[in-house]
């Protein structure tokens, strides 16, 4: 029976990553037409990728999916809007620190911009600017969970929360330095990476399950989309700032 559901996730595995295989196969043998450099270490590389792959999926149906539902309607029940917004807020802001995309955009953001003579050089200057780019983008994040759980609770028409947000992410553009406009576009994207999609999206689904008149198919969802909205307009607002 284990040996039959581990067959089955290598199997999943393999199937999700064969695609990348193939296009890098086809580039390198047909376009390039060379053979793989050091095929070996390729091989053992892409069999920890397999493998790693396999225990994330492992560890989100497990782990993250489960604490993310039961807390959310646990807090639901409790009745206290104060602990249940604290606790959204927190959450988002907690694993959007620790998202290792984020750390390591924000480091090679600091690198370029002190390269290119926007900010001091020296390496202090550097981790400020790149601590000070992840806690605009983490707070920014927070927020914007907290807003999500609002409009679950309050049944907000989900559509115009995110066309005004988007409004003003085209506003903030006109007014925010070039410089920093990239990186906040991408700064949308990092954010909603490995570590906080799952836990977002299991709290909204949690959350909307627990409420009479949700749909957790139609309210539990959208987090996400807050979530990769507002560090936008943050970034570019610590852009007007910092420039």
């Amino acid at each position: 029976m284990i040996f039959t559901i581990i067959l089955k996730k290598l199997k999943d595995a393999i199937a999700d990553l064969l695609p990348i295989i193939l296009v890098i196969a086809f580039f390198q043998i047909v376009v390039l037409q060379q053979p793989l450099p050091q095929i070996g270490e390729v091989l053992f590389g892409a069999l920890l990728v397999v493998l790693g792959l396999i225990l994330f999926v492992q560890g989100l149906e497990m782990g993250l999916f489960p604490i993310g539902e039961t807390m959310a309607q646990a807090l639901a029940r409790k009745g206290s809007l104060f602990w249940l917004l604290s606790f959204s807020f927190l959450l988002g802001f907690s694993t959007t620190v620790a998202e290792p995309a984020l750390i390591a955009v924000a480091a090679e953001a600091a690198k370029i911009a002190g390269q290119g003579g926007l900010i001091d050089a020296a390496p202090e200057s550097l981790e400020r600017y790149a601590f000070g780019l992840r806690m605009s983008v983490a707070f920014s994040v927070g927020l914007a969970i907290l807003i999500g759980v609002m409009r679950i609770l309050r049944g907000w028409p989900l559509h115009y929360l995110i066309i005004g947000g988007y409004v003003v992410v085209m506003l903030m553009t006109i007014i925010a330095p070039k410089e920093i406009i990239g990186i906040a576009y991408d700064a949308g994207g990092v954010t909603t990476s490995t570590i906080t999609v799952p836990l977002v999206a299991a709290l909204g689904v949690g959350l909307a399950s627990s409420i009479r008149g949700r749909s957790p198919l139609v309210d539990g969802f959208g987090l996400i989309a807050f979530a990769s909205l507002l560090p936008m307009i943050f970034v570019m607002g610590y852009g007007l700032i910092v420039f």
